[in-house]
């Protein structure tokens, strides 16, 4: 009874494995191959440094609004959690971003709040873009590919001008504010049908609805994860190392069906982690931390949580700037000034001076985040390392690494330039980073120093995990013809 009960639990085993693999290995094919395409082609976004570039400088003559009657136009109860100065067709506008993600906008010159944004004001801020040739409009758009996401449900809906560039590059311009949201060329755009949507299963119609869309995730990628679970277990119960078949060879089976079961064998722990790993990128279960920084530990490190920054706005007169963020660090007031390339400098925001944050301030300050806890180590991070690094984006170095002995042994990652919060990991998030970035995108800090060693193992792991796939994929077209 035991022998007849295993030989038909393995029959269907192999059933199993072999229809539920025949649309599996369609997704398999899919995401190895845009994955590769993904190693070198990003889904289109905005970094910082793109949008400051876009900013004409603040005419600090026309800004007669200080940020404290600013954010009291506003109807600010507590301070912002963001509160920035830069120009918009020529007028300047304080920015402020609450804590619930309400986004207003106020004009520097008469404080009245500004709702909406006209076509020619919108064409005016495409013209300081430095890829800007002829700009003009080309629609009005709400959502579409590019901009399906819900964090720009605040700017909707958007101007989308068209450059006039070589390289085909729109913007999405904010009617709403003026603010550039995103910006996308040719290039990004074509290679992104063959990477990111099939990859992340990214059509407008799915992505728009976000729980539809994790929940289509985690079911495809949990079905496909028992199917390699399966396909390792039929492999190895039809391998033979020791005493071969009658052939000579380690498998029993020809053509197609071959290298479907000897590449599946070689590469099977590398699908399966792949898979399990990609499986994780929805965080199932919500089982692993949010990585934000709640509301409460920024304003004790700020050490301000009243609407106001008494701010000398004509000492600032004489400073070159694209854009200007009032903030709190300790109980000091502060401007960060923001260049065309990136380059910030810190500010006094009483004095109009450039203002000097010694670290032992910084350590000082970084104490006060976690107030039942004792900052047990402090860290200078000179180099890139396993839980610090830039992959496909760019990060500050040298960095400042507070370390707490808290349940949850919380790191914070600070500025020593701004001393701003770059990033808070605790326990959760470090081990998060090993099960989902390193097996599913292979960020080891190793193969990213060496950076072809990375391109060529990702390469070798794609390519036989395509092969994988791809045999899969006739064979359940064949068993379909018959």
């Amino acid at each position: 009874m035991s022998r007849k009960l295993t030989r038909t639990l393995r029959r269907w085993l192999y059933i199993g494995h072999r229809w539920v693999g025949i649309v599996t290995c369609l997704f398999f094919a899919m995401w190895f191959i845009s994955g590769v395409v993904m190693m070198y082609v990003a889904f289109p976004g905005l970094s910082d440094k793109e949008r400051l570039a876009a900013l004409p400088h603040i005419v600090w003559e026309k800004v007669t609004l200080s940020p404290d009657d600013a954010m009291k136009k506003a109807g600010a109860t507590h301070y912002p959690r963001e509160l920035r100065l830069n120009m918009i067709a020529g007028e300047p506008v304080y920015r402020l971003a609450d804590w619930d993600g309400k986004r207003q906008t106020i004009s520097a010159i008469d404080g009245r709040a500004i709702t909406d944004v006209t076509e020619q004001q919108a064409l005016a801020v495409a013209r300081h873009h430095p890829a800007s040739q002829s700009p003009q409009l080309e629609e009005i758009v709400d959502r579409d590919q590019w901009s399906v996401v819900a964090r720009y449900d605040p700017l909707r809906p958007f101007y989308l001008v068209h450059l006039g560039d070589d390289a085909g590059t729109k913007l999405y311009i904010s009617s709403r504010s003026g603010e550039i949201a995103l910006d996308t060329n040719r290039t990004e755009r074509v290679w992104n049908w063959l990477g990111s949507i099939p990859h992340w299963i990214y059509p407008t119609v799915l992505r728009k609805d976000q729980p539809l869309w994790r929940q289509v995730i985690l079911w495809t990628s949990g079905t496909c994860l028992v199917v390699g679970i399966t396909g390792i277990w039929i492999g190895i119960l039809r391998v033979r190392i020791k005493r071969r078949y009658a052939s000579g060879n380690i498998t029993p089976y020809r053509g197609w069906m071959a290298w479907h079961h000897v590449t599946g064998l070689i590469a099977g722990l590398f699908v399966l982690t792949w898979m399990f790993s990609g499986w994780l990128s929805v965080n199932p279960g919500e089982y692993f931390a949010n990585r934000n920084t709640p509301r409460e530990v920024l304003q004790r490190y700020t050490g301000h949580d009243a609407p106001t920054i008494a701010t000398a706005i004509r000492a600032l007169a004489d400073k070159r700037a694209a854009e200007a963020r009032f903030v709190w660090l300790d109980g000091m007031p502060l401007v960060i000034l923001a260049s065309h390339d990136g380059t910030r400098t810190v500010i006094d925001a009483a004095s109009g001076e450039i203002a000097r944050l010694p670290q032992e301030n910084l350590w000082k300050a970084a104490t006060t985040l976690l107030p039942g806890s004792r900052l047990e180590s402090r860290l200078t991070i000179g180099e890139y390392d396993a839980y610090w690094y830039a992959h496909h984006n760019d990060r500050e170095l040298p960095v400042l690494r507070a370390k707490f002995d808290d349940d949850a042994q919380t790191w914070f990652h600070i500025s020593p330039v701004t001393g701003e919060i770059l990033g808070r990991i605790d326990s959760s998030r470090r081990t998060y980073r090993w099960m989902f970035n390193a097996l599913h995108s292979f960020d080891f800090q190793l193969l990213l120093v060496y950076r072809p060693a990375w391109d060529i193992v990702v390469w070798l792991l794609s390519i036989l995990g395509t092969i994988v796939s791809v045999s899969g994929v006739v064979i359940g077209w064949r068993y379909l013809k018959r």
